[in-house]
């Protein structure tokens, strides 16, 4: 065999034709064949250490993740029969990938095309020795989170590349636009990416700041208008929206994102985030509430998590309060005036 005479892999095994070395001794091909198949002029080229590319010239975006998880990976590969069927997928052991190359694999279109990245950010193990090397990141954290497949590749869930690729860039505009088309286009909550943000200290960084700023102010527009649709969609009455309650001639008693003063019943949307004060904030939050259920007015407390996932059975709690009206007693007066 010359070292110019491709060996004979079948396709299934050569997912994007892209292999580790585990993976060709698996198949029979020693260390000196691989190297054969790699000297100059040769069919393949080592892409990575341990990993390498079945053809010649460069790889493709996908054979690059590809190849970065197979590096970072690094998963054992036992012999198998030639007849024995291929595996459904491509092992990745505990790595995943993450940063601006998942947020593509999630159809953000702020990220950039895994082709162009310079880099690929891999999530391993704190405990794995593994170095950065090549094109590949390596991030070694504690405590891994639940990888989700997309299209069969290993992704941290979006909050979590979100923060990772946040971490690696220093541009204000590109980080917002990142964090706001995770809330705008519904892949995750405010508060689930603001307390990654938090647990990776970026929190302190004046442009990420002021991109959380933005990503709180959409999170905000994107949950008052799920509101609206609920009651728009789900035959609710039009309440009066976005309005202050005052005793008379009194103290102010807060605010409101929807308020039916017949039925006495408010609804607030609870927009709290991980970066704020947590208990003074629930507490606040607590003390208005009992104030104004203790002159009569019903207070349902939603969140923009429940609006988005469970907006029928929200639907129900505010029916259900404005139904229970008549048998309660008459509410206090209250001066309602627009926020």
């Amino acid at each position: 065999m010359t070292q110019n005479t491709p060996l004979p892999l079948r396709p299934h095994e050569v997912r994007h034709h892209v292999q580790s070395a585990a993976q060709l001794r698996a198949r029979g091909v020693s260390a000196a064949q691989t190297a054969a198949q790699c000297l100059p002029g040769g069919p393949w080229q080592q892409l990575l250490p341990g990993v390498y590319l079945l053809h010649p010239g460069p790889p493709t975006g996908e054979e690059r993740l590809h190849g970065a998880l197979l590096y970072a990976g690094r998963p054992p590969v036992s012999a198998r029969r030639p007849a024995a069927p291929a595996p459904a997928g491509p092992p990745y052991g505990e790595a995943m990938a993450t940063g601006p190359a998942a947020l593509t694999l999630y159809g953000f279109s702020s990220a950039p095309p895994v082709a162009s990245l310079h880099r690929i950010d891999v999530l391993v193990p704190r405990t794995r020795r593994l170095r950065s090397t090549g094109y590949v990141q390596v991030l070694r954290r504690a405590g891994l989170p639940r990888p989700v497949l997309v299209g069969g590749v290993p992704v941290a869930p979006v909050e979590r590349a979100l923060a990772d690729a946040v971490a690696g860039i220093t541009d204000g505009s590109m980080a917002r636009r990142m964090l706001t088309e995770a809330v705008r286009g519904g892949h995750c909550e405010p508060a689930a990416v603001v307390q990654e943000l938090s647990a990776a200290k970026l929190l302190g960084l004046a442009h990420v700041r002021e991109a959380v700023e933005s990503l709180l102010a959409e999170g905000r527009a994107v949950a008052e208008s799920r509101l609206y649709e609920m009651v728009r969609t789900r035959g609710l009455p039009a309440p009066l929206w976005n309005v202050d309650l005052r005793l008379p001639g009194g103290p102010r008693l807060g605010e409101v994102d929807a308020y039916w003063p017949d039925q006495a019943v408010a609804v607030e949307i609870d927009s709290r985030t991980p970066s704020e004060d947590g208990e003074a904030h629930w507490s606040a939050y607590a003390d208005k509430r009992d104030h104004l259920e203790r002159l009569g007015i019903t207070v349902v407390h939603v969140t923009a998590e429940k609006l988005r996932e469970t907006l029928e059975q929200q639907a129900t709690v505010v029916r259900t309060a404005l139904m229970a009206a008549n048998d309660r007693e008459p509410a206090a007066y209250v001066v309602i005036l627009p926020r």
